[in-house]
């Protein structure tokens, strides 16, 4: 039995109907094979990742087992059209890391003072790509992280890589300027990207998703992370919960 955490509407596309949006917590195996091959469609169209699992329609690796997936359902079409998973300190020690360590070596990761949730595998079906969609998501994530009592919340954001490395420059110019931070834990990424001659007159679109971690207060850790796998360049993103932008802070009921 799935725990349904909120309920939003948003306007389908043709305009005539909204869209009745629950999220969920995919406990099951069926549930989480669905949100595994909604990965494998989001991932696959837009990265042509190569990805485990592939043969089965599926992105499945050795952290999902260990993870709390979560998603955000159609309830008139009965479609997962969200997920994103979360694998908390605990289940991190007994595998021996968190996912993020496979791209960033992390220091100060060990002097994080309170629990840790790492967020990944964050995908939307295209049709699904608007604020209410995410705000389904996030009303979910609000709730674990409260129950869990977790005081950081940290993961990698992608940038598409197809340009060669263009959008990445553009876009890690800003994020210099507005959201580096370095004092509570510094990510040197294991593959860096290289260096790049960029005109001055580049203007990159931040992609969705990283876009939503800094208009939540999160901040970069470091340089980006080259994953050949996904052809996307990955910045480590951290969020503590008692810096959560104001805006958000009634869904996280953090102390701001």
């Amino acid at each position: 039995m799935t725990q349904i955490a909120m309920t939003r509407d948003s306007v389908a596309p043709n305009g005539k109907s909204p869209r009745r949006l629950q999220a969920e917590r995919l406990k099951d195996i069926a549930a989480m094979r669905e949100a595994q091959s909604l990965r494998y469609r989001v991932f696959s169209a837009e990265f042509d990742a190569k990805l485990n699992g592939a043969e089965f329609g599926l992105d499945m690796d050795d952290y999902d087992p260990h993870c709390l997936h979560i998603g955000v359902r159609d309830l008139d079409s009965g479609e997962l059209v969200a997920t994103t998973r979360l694998l908390d300190h605990r289940a991190a020690h007994d595998l021996g890391r968190f996912y993020s360590e496979e791209e960033f070596r992390l220091d100060g990761l060990g002097e994080l003072q309170g629990p840790v949730l790492e967020i990944g595998r964050t995908c939307v079906d295209p049709a699904y790509r608007n604020g209410a969609t995410i705000a389904v998501l996030w009303g979910e994530l609000a709730e674990i992280l409260n129950e869990g009592g977790y005081r950081y919340l940290m993961g990698c954001a992608s940038i598409p890589m197809q340009d060669g490395g263009v959008q990445v420059q553009a876009i890690m110019q800003r994020l210099r300027e507005r959201y580096l931070r370095t004092e509570h834990l510094r990510a040197e990424p294991k593959n860096p990207l290289p260096e790049l001659e960029l005109p001055g007159n580049v203007i990159a679109e931040m992609p969705p998703l990283l876009k939503a971690y800094m208009r939540l207060g999160a901040k970069i850790c470091g340089e980006p992370c080259w994953d050949p796998d996904f052809q996307v360049a990955d910045v480590f993103i951290l969020l503590k919960r008692d810096e959560l932008c104001p805006r958000y802070a009634r869904h996280f009921k953090a102390a701001v």
